[in-house]
């Protein structure tokens, strides 16, 4: 059995966190030490990676993980179709969403509507 690596904290130093722990050690020091936290940024390619606000955008340029976030992200593109402007004259057209219904959802709607009568003893 190899032994677990370990991490240096961002917020202190002389913390030595199991990689294991480290994303919930991060949260916690974050929170015990505010006026730290403040003068440091979290990467955007991995939340683990925590480095001074002045050093963010050299260390998001040669991340490591910056090449995976990228080809997931041409892989499954987000498409979004609006109506066309063609449909209607009025220029501000705007788009509204649908609302989203589960089955289960209209089930316990139509109870709230027609609440159940409650049987007591003897009635």
């Amino acid at each position: 059995m190899e032994p677990e690596a370990f991490e240096i904290c961002p917020y202190d130093p002389h913390h030595r966190i199991p990689l294991s722990r480290f994303q919930y050690h991060l949260a916690s020091c974050r929170r015990k030490n505010p006026k730290k936290a403040r003068k440091m940024a979290i990467c955007k390619y991995n939340a683990c990676h925590v480095v001074p606000i002045k050093k963010l955008e050299e260390h998001e340029a040669v991340c490591v993980n910056r090449s995976s976030v990228e080809e997931q992200a041409t892989e499954n593109p987000l498409k979004v179709s609006l109506p066309s402007s063609e449909q209607n004259d009025d220029p501000q057209q705007t788009f509204v969403p649908q609302k989203l219904v589960c089955e289960n959802d209209t089930k316990e709607s139509a109870r709230e509507i027609s609440p159940q009568k409650i049987l007591r003893p003897g009635q």
